[in-house]
């Protein structure tokens, strides 16, 4: 028998872990070697199992997917990387691919897709949609910026990341402690975040993360 590559789950939801583990170690070429709902354990996951692809998701446990796919590029540059998120990919493929990743792939795709996914980039090659792959072909060739449809999408990785915990309800402090920076640090994104969306105060800061939240979960 061919030795199974091996794949690395990195997932704060049990479920999502569970539905990928089955449909993964169905296959005759691929096997789950370890899951992690955050990035203390994944990291801990990938010195002992060594795997050839870990699958990350952008929003997890006391973290970030994109912070994580950095800091495994930088100390395991042979470890391949695909996101497989439900956020929208036309706002953070791009960014997945800077950091590290491989490929990107929506949670609301066909399974076929994602072990589509995990074949490509075990063979060597990217996988991204169409739409994405279009999209920076267009950056290439015209020399201007992907995405230019909102000022949310010209936000560094860790504005982005503030906005969207905004969103979802989060304070200062617990934002803070979820990204494991100081109270002011935080309050110097959210002055960067007005500046950027050109808004007023932390009122309607908090009022366009509920709002641009709400429609990200809408799609």
């Amino acid at each position: 028998m061919p030795q199974k590559n091996k794949i690395l789950l990195v997932d704060d939801h049990p479920l999502v872990r569970e539905w990928l583990a089955n449909l993964i170690n169905e296959q005759p070429d691929l096997r789950i070697c370890g899951e992690a709902s955050n990035a203390p354990q994944a990291f801990q996951k990938i010195g002992v199992e060594k795997p050839d692809i870990v699958i990350v998701d952008i929003s997890l446990e006391g973290g970030s997917g994109i912070d994580l796919i950095k800091n495994i590029k930088a100390t395991h540059p042979d470890v391949a990387m695909i996101v497989l998120s439900m956020h929208d990919e036309s706002l953070y493929a791009e960014r997945a691919l800077r950091a590290g990743a491989r490929g990107y792939i929506m949670k609301r795709e066909a399974t076929k897709k994602i072990l589509q996914a995990i074949r490509a980039v075990l063979d060597g090659k990217l996988y991204i949609s169409d739409k994405i792959s279009g999209a920076m072909a267009e950056k290439f060739v015209e020399g201007r910026p992907t995405t230019a449809d909102s000022p949310v999408e010209q936000l560094s990785d860790r504005e982005l990341e503030v906005f969207q915990l905004l969103g979802r309800g989060f304070s200062t402090r617990q934002i803070a402690d979820h990204l494991r920076v100081g109270f002011k640090t935080v309050q110097t994104y959210s002055a960067r975040l007005k500046e950027k969306l050109k808004l007023d105060n932390a009122t309607q800061l908090l009022h366009e993360a509920i709002r641009w939240h709400e429609s990200q979960q809408a799609k």
